[in-house]
């Protein structure tokens, strides 16, 4: 994936009479947000041109590329005009890919673990590698691959029964890129009553310390950033939710409002996962079944986002993606169409529409489908009235003769 990337930024623009690399653009602003927070410059975290809404786990997660940029005396600016093919990209581009592909092994773990074959296990990979490629090579968003890679494993390690490693993952996916909070009410969901406020310390710790450090040193920039979350619709993809979406200076809405309509409806999802799961609350490790369908329920919340978003970007479609090739991986019948669906939805959100409704609506519509083919298959019951006959057991020599009333 990494060698496919850098060729198709660096040569791929070629093929369209362009000399300019395609570099990503949201990467570099995390990268100075890194360099920043290795120079223990809290305060300029979430200033310009840093444009950081995540967390502080973000920068963190890149700090190795900036010791080796700082090292090898290689100058870090956002790319422009005169200066759009910088070599730092050799090094950040393959560095931002080996990170996101945490993901890549936490959906393979999960799919061992439901017991899938060796040729389904490779479909996951090229599917979820393909699909992965538009938050990572296309738009530099390492973080969102690093969260929900955590939060997999985090569910991995619940189903394992292993709630104290499960929190303190959940905890570093929150902490590294917040849009895995959908998916924590869930978790909560099918955790023992005993065992809930343990559970929540463990996940709400690391990002509640990286946030308070950043609020300390720059109280109003990082307030504003992690709330009001700002995107901008003259540049990215508006959708219907954006004539509700509170104004902002230049051009740009707040996102912040929007996202809590998705984290109510996940508590919707919650409380189902909650009255279906109930059994394994105290079953220790869960059943195949269970886990699959765990994981179609965190892929259907992290959809919402999608949902009453204000302003996408083509990437915003991939969490719930990701989850649901990992939820079908047991079944060719369920992964073979939810892998060729989400590969599918990958390359056509690429397109540059940004009338309200012609972009959005096919979006969803396809992130349905997607969800339509990854549902967990229902347990075979036999029919009432249709059961299997006892079998037939031969009498022994004389019983015969004694049922019919012979001495």
């Amino acid at each position: 994936m990494a060698a496919a990337g850098m060729a198709g930024t660096i040569w791929g623009p070629r093929l369209y009479g362009k000399t300019a690399w395609a570099l990503p653009d949201d990467l570099w602003g995390t990268l100075i947000a890194a360099q920043r927070l290795g120079h223990l410059d809290l305060a300029g975290l979430y200033t310009s041109p840093t444009q950081l809404v995540s967390l502080p786990g973000a920068a963190i997660i890149l700090l190795p590329a900036i010791a080796f940029i700082g090292a090898a005396g290689l100058q870090l600016t956002v790319p422009h005009a005169h200066g759009a093919d910088p070599s730092l990209w050799l090094f950040a581009g393959p560095y931002q890919v080996a990170i996101s592909a945490v993901v890549l092994f936490a959906a393979d773990a999960i799919a061992e673990r439901l017991g899938a074959t060796r040729p389904k296990r490779f479909w996951l990979a090229a599917a979820s590698a393909t699909a992965l490629w538009s938050v990572t090579v296309r738009w530099g968003h390492p973080e969102d691959a690093v969260a929900v890679g955590l939060l997999l494993y985090a569910i991995l390690a619940l189903a394992d029964a292993k709630a104290a490693k499960s929190a303190w993952l959940a905890g570093a996916a929150v902490a590294v890129q917040p849009l895995v909070l959908l998916a924590f009410p869930l978790l909560v969901a099918v955790i023992e009553p005993r065992r809930l406020p343990g559970y929540v310390a463990r996940a709400a710790t690391p990002g509640a310390l990286l946030l308070a450090v950043a609020a300390a040193a720059n109280w109003t920039a990082t307030v504003h950033a992690v709330t009001s979350q700002p995107n901008f619709p003259a540049i990215d993809h508006p959708t219907p939710w954006v004539y509700l979406a509170p104004h902002l200076a230049d051009g740009q809405v707040a996102a912040g409002p929007g996202r809590v309509l998705a984290i109510a409806a996940a508590l919707g999802c919650a409380l189902v996962v909650a009255r279906r799961c109930r059994a394994v609350r105290t079953a220790g490790r869960w059943e195949g079944q269970a886990l699959t369908e765990f994981l179609w329920w965190t892929a259907v919340a992290l959809a919402l986002r999608s949902a009453f978003e204000p302003v996408m970007v083509a990437y915003y479609l991939w969490p719930p993606l990701a989850v649901a090739l990992a939820a079908a991986a047991r079944d060719w019948s369920r992964l073979l169409p939810v892998g060729c669906a989400a590969v599918g939805l990958t390359f056509f959100s690429q397109v540059q529409w940004h009338d309200p409704w012609a972009w959005w609506t096919p979006m969803v519509a396809g992130l349905a489908l997607t969800l339509f083919f990854a549902r967990p298959q229902p347990r075979r019951s036999r029919r009432p009235g249709r059961s299997r006959p006892a079998p037939q057991v031969l009498p022994e020599p004389g019983e015969q003769l004694a049922a019919d009333g012979a001495p």
